[in-house]
């Protein structure tokens, strides 16, 4: 009996693991990208406009780190899908943080040509909040994929939409004037 717990701490500890491994692994690629990104930089540039470039670095790092993250991440969900109340607490949070990403879109409509005022202000923030939106979207996404059926799988559905929403709203507000013409 002994040994059969044993053998199941063990390859749950070599599970835990693996995936530490994994987010490990994500954070050395996305380092990686960023060094190689500033060993090519200009270097009057940078210094120019050195908070600038810092901000440009620190969203590659975040994209790229997200995106590697996904596969550790989808192992560790595949692990949680037997526990109900993690899916249930994961799903209310998905859905609270896709809210706030609805929010950040009609706020950056809203409030994006008003007059300086506080509405003006929240748009302007609001600009970071949909910056993270796709990484957001492809994260619950995963979510969706290993939840269990039913009311978690659903939340992480409504998330992925409201996500996918805000995401294609800031493309089409930021990118497709500078594809197809000033508006």
């Amino acid at each position: 009996m002994t040994a059969i717990v044993l053998g199941a701490s063990r390859k749950t500890l070599l599970k835990v693991v693996g995936v530490a491994g994994g987010y490990v692994a994500a954070w050395l690629v996305a380092s990686a990208v960023v060094a190689f990104r500033v060993a090519r930089l200009n270097v009057s540039a940078a210094q120019a406009s050195s908070g600038m470039y810092a901000f440009g670095d620190s969203l590659l790092f975040l994209g790229v780190f997200g995106v590697a993250a996904l596969v550790p991440s989808g192992v560790a969900l595949s692990l949680l899908r037997d526990h109900g109340r993690v899916w249930a607490v994961l799903s209310t949070l998905g859905l609270a943080i896709a809210v706030t990403g609805v929010t950040a879109a009609i706020l950056f409509a809203v409030g994006s040509h008003a007059p300086p005022s506080t509405l003006a202000t929240l748009a302007g923030f609001s600009v970071l909040r949909i910056l993270v939106a796709p990484l957001l979207a492809m994260a619950f996404l995963v979510c969706t994929i290993f939840a269990p059926r039913g009311a978690s799988r659903s939340a992480f559905v409504a998330a992925t939409v409201m996500e996918a929403f805000v995401s294609a709203y800031g493309g089409v507000v930021w990118f497709a004037p500078m594809f197809f013409g000033a508006r």
